[in-house]
């Protein structure tokens, strides 16, 4: 009886340890000189290769942006491509459809759930990339300019606040607020790592009116540098 009942225990001990070990805590800042976004996010991973090299995971990260004279253009997919099926991928955009909404300083903050993919090597590296899925954004509003030729309210000032709901779909039907990153990390010490690489950020404002074509949605896409640290208290 003893016997079993240790293995039993140290079986159990293993699974805790095993979706412990999996459990990363990351900061990460990225910019591109225009616009800034900080990172806090917590993930627990799955792996499901025999291995354990191959990992999926479920994450919350909260973003937080911060940019000045940025341009955000009409968002919807059904303005710029004229579609909402998945072919809006590979879509022409329709120029006459776009205007544009100049603001000269931007803050707004987001708190989303991610979905992550993430390959280790050797226990010392890791690939990965991560995406925002579903969640919400607040912050102040703000003024800004809005540009369209075709409209009469060309030039005037705009009121807008950050979209409030964040849904990832597919391309421009994306709505609201929406962070991915692509990395490399490398654990320097048993429970701290490192990460560089790229982040790719949906930022979304709804003016108070509705402009041309009944549209009130704008959005901002930016490709910044990124880097980052982790920390995995059970690892």
């Amino acid at each position: 009886m003893l016997s079993c009942t240790n293995v039993f225990s140290q079986d159990s001990s293993v699974d805790r340890k095993d979706y412990k070990f999996n459990n990363n805590f990351d900061l990460a800042l990225a910019t591109n000189g225009s616009q800034s976004l900080g990172a806090l996010s917590w993930v627990h991973f799955h792996p499901i290769s025999k291995k354990q090299r191959f990992k999926i995971g479920y994450g919350i990260r909260f973003n937080s942006q911060i940019g000045k004279d940025l341009y955000f253009v009409t968002a919807p997919a059904q303005l710029t491509s004229k579609r909402t099926d998945p072919g809006v991928l590979f879509s022409e955009i329709f120029d006459e459809n776009i205007d544009t909404i100049y603001v000269s300083k931007t803050q707004s903050n987001s708190l989303n759930l991610s979905i992550n993919l993430q390959y280790t090597i050797k226990d010392k590296f890791d690939i990965g990339f991560n995406i925002d899925a579903v969640g919400f954004s607040f912050g102040g509003k703000t003024k800004g300019k809005y540009i369209a030729y075709q409209s009469p309210a060309n030039g005037t000032t705009q009121s807008a606040a950050p979209t409030s709901f964040n849904l990832l779909l597919i391309s421009d039907n994306d709505i609201g607020a929406l962070n991915s990153e692509f990395y490399a990390r490398y654990w320097f010490k048993t429970h701290w790592a490192v990460k560089i690489g790229a982040s790719f950020a949906f930022t979304e404002y709804t003016t108070e009116n509705k402009l041309r074509l009944e549209n009130d949605r704008w959005r901002n896409k930016s490709l910044m540098g990124m880097i980052g640290i982790a920390f995995s208290p059970f690892r």
